[in-house]
């Protein structure tokens, strides 16, 4: 909390590579355009749930807003089509839209096409973090003993260190993009 002072500029950082003008994040957050600007020039009297509110808008963990360091991931986040800071914003996927920063590398993806089968997913581990983000048809997947079902658009971050796997979920293939950043 040493860095508490510095949450505004984060959050007007993360406002504008969202590209959301002040008067947008103003109106959905439900509060007066005044308002949120001054949280944005100082930090100090933000209240904790407007911060929590624009970390699940934007996919980013509360943490980081509040130190300024990536928060590690201990279990999983996944961000719906439309909601978040992913780059299903735009109308076509690119990947070097998604290549993923972490520490001071730049992970390059991984496309994965999964057959429709009947076979529950393959669990594996390892170190790091991994985000998956969906292209086409349904992919489930599986971190411990939870399943998420994942659509075009929807992504997922999470500790690898928890057994994980992918499937198919549907009568169709699906492809996924990975990044796994050791």
């Amino acid at each position: 909390m040493n860095e508490i002072n510095e949450i505004g500029p984060r959050l007007r950082e993360l406002r504008e590579t969202s590209d959301y003008t002040l008067e947008q994040l103003a109106k959905e957050l439900g509060l007066k355009k005044e308002v949120y600007e001054a949280y944005e020039k100082d930090g100090k009297d933000i209240p904790i749930s407007v911060i929590y509110e624009v970390a699940n808008k934007f996919g980013v963990d509360f943490t980081e807003i509040v130190t300024g360091t990536p928060a590690r991931l201990d279990t999983y986040h996944i961000v719906k089509r439309g909601q978040g800071r992913t780059v299903n914003r735009n109308p076509e996927y690119h990947f070097e839209d998604l290549a993923y920063r972490y520490a001071d590398k730049i992970m390059q993806p991984l496309l994965v096409t999964l057959e429709p089968t009947d076979e529950p997913a393959k669990l594996i581990t390892h170190s790091g973090q991994e985000f998956n983000m969906v292209l086409e048809g349904t992919v489930v997947v599986c971190i411990g003993d939870k399943e998420f079902s994942l659509t075009a658009g929807d992504s997922i971050y999470f500790n690898p260190t928890i057994p994980h796997g992918q499937r198919c979920g549907g009568a169709e293939k699906a492809r996924f993009v990975t990044v796994i950043a050791e």
